[in-house]
């Protein structure tokens, strides 16, 4: 082994700056709708995900950054970078992504959807005769009576423009009689209350094919400027679009009331400083001086597009024709947990033994259905959950309510500062407490990030605390789309641990020692350190040593520097990271026993688990917190131990076989550039698509067996194809 004694593993050029890393993740996103393998509709989906992930990140880190600036502030981050430099560095990177956006949609996928039939129509003034009459119509029936038209001059103040919002900027001359050298500047907002995009008559092209035609809204209102401006002849009519700074500023320690400053600072976010203007290509450069003058927007963060503003509306434009499920891939159905396929109660099934869950593959109603017959059982008396985010309609939230009026004692913790749902949490913590729960809004200073349900219940031998601890949200709209695991058990260590979390998040009770969860800002990092530093010296030892984690991001530094040292000493290290990952992979000296790997597919990897080899015998930690000093040392996050010696292999097999995926793994290479694997004469592995055959042979054996408690078994085959 390397005497590597004399490696500084603090030093930034040893680490990857957090922004442009996100960056490289938006990349990989972007690569799968680049994908031709891919059915089409599902690129669309990819790329339109490309752009509400960048829409987010400007709203919140590139408005931080710009914060720093205005402060003044000069510290450098992790790799070394100010903050000044690093905008500097996203403005070049964000550009080349942007090219790249509109390059796929406009030459690969535009082409390809007009092949299978469906055109999306560039510009009005392509509709032939009979199309112009139908658009005409629609904008005099439907869109004429919605909308407002804004002028700016001398008596009427530039017009306020919404956060994300898309509007058409006109430049105007009066009609003859007037003074015809003066150009008049006026705005239109595109309604968000309409549909984006309208489906025209179908008709036959040239060649004799049946064609479909979708044109977008902001092309049949420019089509019909001159309706909404009868004084006036148009010069030059065209979209754009703005991003404001959108990250709330809240003193919690000065806040009165923290609900009624969030519901203040919720309505500032749609005035915040412009961060980013997109405007088309082909603007007239008189309507952009002006666009860039009043928005106060500098020449970095003005974007000209070639092709439509605000590429979300492929999301819609997926979900809102029919007729093409040829192009979308097969709908999975997440399946029954064989461990509570019986006519057992789920009291019941969780005495049995704990219950691993393994979302969208399996069902999330296991959970749903827990909360809700707590909520009626006359055995239960108390429901104590932590909710992050949750959806629309949720049915966790109406078992709660369902639950106080029934006379339980409901403890809900609604953390109010989730960003972009604060205004949803509120709606739902106002309900909740209406309906007789206790809410909790959250810590001072923290964020409660934390998955845990507990309920409390009478039996024959006395109380007995069930629980619920998970890696993702309590939100059965995204747990059909996002990858999370969790685990029901009524282990009694693990019930003390989550009275004393509720106790801590409730009151001031901070208990002196806990016995299985490991709680942040607490002890987590320090457990995590432990656990790092044990391979370490176990590796340096001659033991077996290995760390295999799972996250979504790793950018802490002093986690990277201890997994740097633990490299150094010979610990075997795979990592599977979604996004943000700062740790350079594969550098001699430093990281050769380190790969990372980051896996894109039709489900979002939002599962956090972490195993420790410990010279054999290995341990497994599930929970909410990635290796982020935010969810260290800002937030309030659970980490558990799966004990259960079937579930650690089940989990342990959920790493391996993510750790074998050749199809929609990304893997890092040294110069921080990511590569598919090569699979030239390998068995491919899709391990999203290998758990949905596995869950769905699971259901099936359990639903053939009498006893199906124990079905947890995986059969192996080749290249995991069931």
């Amino acid at each position: 082994m390397a005497d590597n004694s004399g490696v500084n593993y603090q030093d930034p050029k040893n680490y990857v700056n957090r922004e442009l890393s996100w960056l490289e993740f938006n990349y990989r996103v972007l690569s799968e709708a680049r994908d031709k393998s891919i059915p089409l509709f599902e690129r669309l989906k990819f790329l339109s995900i490309t752009a509400s992930n960048l829409d987010e990140f400007y709203m919140v880190r590139v408005a931080s950054l710009k914060d720093m600036v205005h402060a003044k502030y000069t510290k450098p981050d992790i790799a070394g970078l100010k903050p000044e430099e690093q905008l500097v560095k996203i403005s070049e990177k964000t550009h080349e992504l942007v090219n790249l956006q509109y390059s796929t949609y406009s030459r690969s996928l535009v082409p390809a959807l007009r092949q299978h039939g469906l055109c999306i129509i560039p510009d009005h003034e392509d509709l032939t005769k009979e199309q112009g009459e139908y658009v005409d119509r629609y904008f005099q029936e439907n869109v004429y009576p919605v909308l407002t038209p804004m002028a700016f001059d001398s008596s009427r103040p530039f017009p306020l423009v919404r956060n994300k919002s898309l509007n058409i900027a006109a430049l105007l001359k009066k009609k003859k009689g007037e003074d015809e050298e003066e150009l008049d500047f006026a705005m239109v907002q595109v309604p968000s209350v309409l549909p984006r995009f309208v489906e025209l008559p179908p008709s036959v092209d040239e060649a004799g094919n049946e064609m479909r035609y979708v044109i977008l809204l902001e092309q049949i209102i420019e089509r019909n400027m001159q309706e909404l401006f009868l004084n006036y002849d148009i010069i030059d009519a065209h979209p754009f679009r703005i991003m404001r700074n959108a990250d709330l500023t809240i003193d919690e320690e000065e806040a009165v009331d923290l609900l009624e400053e969030i519901q203040k600072q919720l309505k500032k976010r749609q005035w915040g400083e412009v961060i980013r203007l997109e405007v088309e290509e082909k603007t007239d450069k008189r309507l952009l001086k002006i666009l860039k003058k009043e928005l106060e927007v500098s020449a970095d963060d003005i974007f000209e597009i070639a092709g439509p503003l605000d590429l979300t509306f492929l999301m819609k434009l997926y979900g809102g024709l029919e007729g093409f499920d040829d192009l979308k891939a097969e709908k999975y159905i997440p399946q029954p947990v064989p461990a509570l396929m019986n006519e057992d109660d789920i009291f019941t099934n969780i005495r049995k033994g704990d219950i691993l869950l393994h979302h969208p593959y399996q069902t999330f109603d296991p959970v749903v259905n827990f909360v809700r017959a707590a909520a009626k059982d006359p055995d239960v008396l108390a429901i104590k959950q932590t909710l992050y985010r949750v959806s629309g309609n949720s049915p966790i939230i109406a078992a709660l309510a369902a639950a106080a009026d029934n006379g339980k004692q409901v403890s809900v913790l609604v953390e109010l500062k989730a960003r972009f749902d604060e205004e949803n949490n509120i709606i739902w913590a106002k309900m909740l407490e209406k309906a007789g729960c206790h809410v909790i809004y959250g810590l001072v200073g923290l964020k409660t990030h934390s998955k845990i349900t507990l309920v409390v219940r009478r039996e024959e031998d006395g109380i007995r605390r069930y629980v619920h601890l998970g890696t993702g949200n309590y939100n059965d709209s995204t747990a059909k789309q996002y990858t999370d695991c969790g685990i029901m058990t009524c282990s009694p260590s693990i019930g003390e641990d989550a009275t004393a979390v509720f106790n801590m998040l409730s009151g001031y009770s901070e208990p002196l020692s806990w016995n299985k969860l490991a709680v942040a800002p607490l002890w987590l990092r320090n457990k995590f350190m432990r656990l790092i530093r044990r391979e370490t010296v176990n590796a340096r030892a001659g033991k077996k040593a290995k760390i295999i984690a799972k996250m979504n991001s790793l950018c802490d530094k002093e986690i990277i520097a201890a997994l740097y040292e633990a490299s150094c000493a010979g610990v075997k290290i795979d990592l599977i990271v979604r996004g943000i990952c700062c740790l350079k992979a594969g550098i001699p000296g430093l990281s050769e026993n380190i790969s990372v790997r980051s896996i894109v597919g039709n489900f979002l990897e939002h599962s956090r688990i972490f195993y420790f080899e410990n010279d054999g015998a290995w341990e497994i930690f599930m929970g909410s917190a990635d290796w982020m000093p935010r969810n260290l040392d800002k937030r309030v996050e659970i980490v558990f131990p799966v004990e259960d010696e079937q579930l650690k292999k089940d989990v342990l097999h959920i790493l391996e076989v993510e750790l074998e995926d050749n199809v929609k793994a990304h893997i890092l290479q040294p110069d921080g550039s990511y590569e598919k694997p090569d699979k030239r004469g390998k068995v491919l592995v899709n391990s999203q698509d290998q758990f949905c055959q596995e869950a769905v042979y699971l259901a099936k054996a359990a639903s053939r067996q009498e006893d199906v408690a124990n079905t947890r078994v995986f059969v192996p085959v080749e290249g995991h194809n069931l």
